[in-house]
């Protein structure tokens, strides 16, 4: 649709109408009467009736030009009762010609409406839910055009809007005789804790909606041309995800990226924007009601498949929103006010990188995974984060007051005084659970039967060292390398991988750091890498596979580590490592970069320990074969278990279909440490089973001896590790784990001692 700019186009009567009608300050009554008055004249009906829906579920006539003025505020309408609660319930227009012979129509005769015939209602939609109905009547026998309906439609949404606004901030005046419009009642969702702990704040939208304050268009053309251009750059990052590395992390987001395309190219849709914007509206409007209309029909539909298209629509309207106002389509830097708790669909690493954490207090997602990157990063900087709280974007509104519990998974927006005060009352308790934490902090974790535990922090960004002092960890276990890849637009030249693995070195002091090398592909796709595409892209190429196909990189990263390493400790480790012959090509393409150095008359670092990260039940069965080359061994427990359950940790479906203290999954790490101990190779565990209390004591009671987790285990765990004597709890589980157990998990039988002996969990 091309138009020249330089044409203007005058908003339809109605739209001037009601610009006029939203002049002034007056109170939302006298809002809503100039709005039926501007609609009488411009449409030229003798009718128009706002009705609002009141707590109870009822609709009330609110204003009204035509009926008689004393039945505002008496005429109520029972939830689906008549053509005006027809159209509630069903979030559709109704357009009737002759309404009073319609099976559905509910006489009153205190409106007087007994001679009009005609008749359209809309609904007033916002935000997905209903919040009343706008309706139309005349006398003649007739269907309103299409043009008419577009025109009400758009009236509504600006409705909604504009009384939403006033309540808000008119205080008294604002009062509709009891009713509510905006979304003022306490709400308790639940969701998944992804990374621990409590958060008091206000609500802030990942991707806000549209202002109220830029709805109606001072140029049509203008705001057509706008429209198109940014469908276009729409459509084309679309095009790009479908064919770009975000469509080859697996074959279920290769589906949903062919979704979005789909849609940003389906006609209909797209028509709907066009008709939205030359009834009078902005670009960034029609979209925004489009979407609604797609929320309040959705939402309503009992089948799940398209409720769940809600969100690919709800995605592809934030896009188009954000490249009509001229942002890129990638995330780019994000103000935040005090005390944020971040609400969004779902997040990624460095889109959450982009927010001030000063003021980033927590984050709330619709969708999420425990193991994806960005939780792992909230665990690691302290951000509590719970996921999966399905539909709560459709209930919070941006500053609304929140009490984020990511203990238990409850997220309680506008929540009562009463919560509130509870609530405080556990943020001290938990305080005081810190300061007990801190008294401890600089002592050794050592058993009551005397048994050194070293306890270690994961690790993959400089902003994680501090992390170090403040939690009183030993060293970091494990430090994440891909990281300062996944956030480059380019790949990081060798002077500058050298300089971040120095700062590490550097922030560790005397503390050891084990690197862990580039583990890419799966989930993790760098910008400036062709993509790969798999069917099954976890079991895929990936990690160590990666760098021993394509030495170069390897090769680079092993020079960075050493040249940073010069004169000091260097421990380094390759990933997801399935066979030994695996592990002895990539010590010696690492023995290569070390001779090198030395040949070129390079500092070497004054010790060098390889060492394999085990992750794959092959590798596992393989363990002392792999300690005749290895320094030490690192078992990296998630995704071990994953591939050992055969469940995938990212998918919701699954991943929370079993127990890492299964008898089974016991018994292969206790195989695994017992193989390292008669090897005497040092053998550590990390992952996400390490920072919680019952598994890592029941960890150490198989016979590991040092934990690597994320920030907010060291605490709980070596407050539970001092008051625990190893033998008696290998004495009570070892019983349990046998080749023939038939106990879904031994977690009960810890927790049992735990009590038994006192131990914090």
């Amino acid at each position: 649709m091309s138009q020249d700019p330089n044409i203007v186009t005058r908003p339809p009567v109605l739209m001037r109408a009601i610009r006029k009608a939203m002049a002034g300050t007056e109170s939302v009554q006298e809002r809503l009467d100039h709005f039926v008055d501007a609609i009488t004249e411009a449409m030229t009906v003798k009718v128009a009736s706002i009705y609002l829906r009141r707590p109870s579920r009822e609709l009330e006539l609110s204003a009204t030009r035509g009926l008689k003025k004393s039945a505002v505020h008496k005429t109520l309408m029972a939830p689906g009762e008549g053509l005006v609660g027809h159209v509630a319930q069903t979030a559709r227009p109704l357009n009737l010609a002759e309404a009073p012979s319609h099976p559905l129509f509910s006489y009153r005769p205190e409106t007087g409406e007994d001679k009009y015939n005609s008749f359209l209602g809309v609904p007033i939609l916002r935000g997905g839910r209903t919040l009343g109905v706008l309706v139309v009547q005349s006398e003649a026998q007739r269907n309103f055009n299409e043009e008419e309906v577009e025109d009400l439609l758009t009236v509504a949404m600006v409705l909604a809007e504009i009384i939403i606004d006033d309540e808000r901030i008119g205080g008294q005046k604002g009062a509709l005789k009891g009713i509510t419009l905006a979304q003022t009642k306490p709400e308790t969702f639940n969701g998944k804790s992804f990374a621990d702990g409590l958060a008091q704040g206000i609500a802030h939208l990942h991707v806000p909606p549209v202002a109220p304050s830029n709805l109606l268009a001072e140029n049509i053309a203008t705001e057509e041309i706008r429209l198109e251009d940014g469908i276009a750059k729409l459509r084309a990052s679309v095009d790009a995800m479908v064919s770009g590395e975000a469509a080859s992390l697996s074959r279920a987001s290769k589906e949903i990226y062919e979704t979005y395309r789909m849609f940003a190219y389906d006609r209909r849709w797209v028509q709907r924007l066009r008709e939205a914007v030359h009834s009078g509206l902005t670009a960034e409007a029609a979209v925004e009601r489009v979407r609604n209309e797609h929320r309040a029909r959705l939402m309503k539909s009992p089948d799940p498949y398209m409720r769940a298209r809600l969100h690919d629509l709800e995605d592809l309207a934030n896009r188009l929103i954000r490249a009509l106002a001229g942002e890129s389509i990638s995330p780019g830097k994000k103000g935040l006010p005090q005390n944020a708790v971040l609400f969004a669909r779902d997040l990624g690493p460095a889109e959450l990188l982009d927010y001030d954490r000063d003021k980033l207090i927590g984050i709330v997602l619709e969708e999420g995974a425990h193991s994806s990157h960005t939780a792992i990063i909230c665990r690691a900087i302290g951000i509590p984060l719970i996921g999966r709280a399905e539909g709560i974007l459709d209930r919070i509104e941006v500053g609304d007051s929140v009490l984020l519990d990511a203990e238990t998974g409850d997220i309680h927006i506008r929540p009562v005084e009463s919560l509130t005060a509870n609530f405080h009352l556990r943020m001290n308790i938990r305080g005081e659970v810190a300061k007990a934490y801190e008294a401890v902090k600089n002592l050794p974790a050592v058993t009551r039967d005397g048994r050194h535990i070293a306890l270690q922090l994961n690790a993959g960004l400089l902003v994680d060292l501090p992390q170090l002092d403040m939690a009183g960890a030993d060293g970091i276990g494990l430090f994440r390398t891909e990281f300062q890849f996944m956030v480059s637009e380019f790949m990081p030249r060798l002077q500058e991988q050298t300089d971040i693995y120095r700062k590490v070195l550097d922030g560790a002091g005397q503390r050891p750091v084990t690197f862990r090398t580039l583990d890419l592909g799966g989930d993790k796709i760098l910008p400036y890498m062709d993509p790969v595409p798999e069917e099954n892209p976890a079991i895929g190429w990936r990690a160590i596979r990666i760098g021993l196909d394509r030495p170069a990189l390897l090769r680079y990263q092993c020079r960075a580590l050493i040249a940073a390493a010069a004169g000091r400790h260097l421990r380094v480790m390759f990933p997801m490592v399935t066979t030994v012959d695996e592990f002895i090509e990539a010590r010696a393409k690492f023995d290569r970069e070390v001779k090198r150095a030395s040949s070129l008359g390079k500092t070497l670092p004054n010790k060098i320990e390889v060492g394999v990260m085990l992750e794959t039940p092959s590798l596992a069965w393989s363990v002392r074969a792999v300690c005749d080359h290895a320094d030490f061994v690192s078992v990296g427990c998630n995704d071990l278990m994953q591939f050992f359950f055969a469940a995938d940790r990212d998918n919701i479906r699954v991943s929370d279909r079993y127990d890492p203290l299964h008898p089974a999954s016991l018994s292969i790490l206790r195989f695994i440490a017992e193989g390292c101990e008669m090897e005497n190779v040092p053998v550590s565990i990390c992952g996400e089973i390490a920072g919680r209390p019952v598994e890592a004591i029941t960890l150490v009671a198989l016979g590991f001896e040092a934990l690597s987790m994320p920030v907010t285990g060291i605490g709980p765990v070596k407050a539970a590790l001092l008051a625990l004597d190893t033998q008696k709890l290998k004495e009570r589980i070892t019983p349990l784990i046998t080749i023939d157990s038939r106990l879904p998990s031994v977690r009960e039988h810890v927790r049992e001692f735990c009590m038994e002996e006192g131990i914090p969990i």
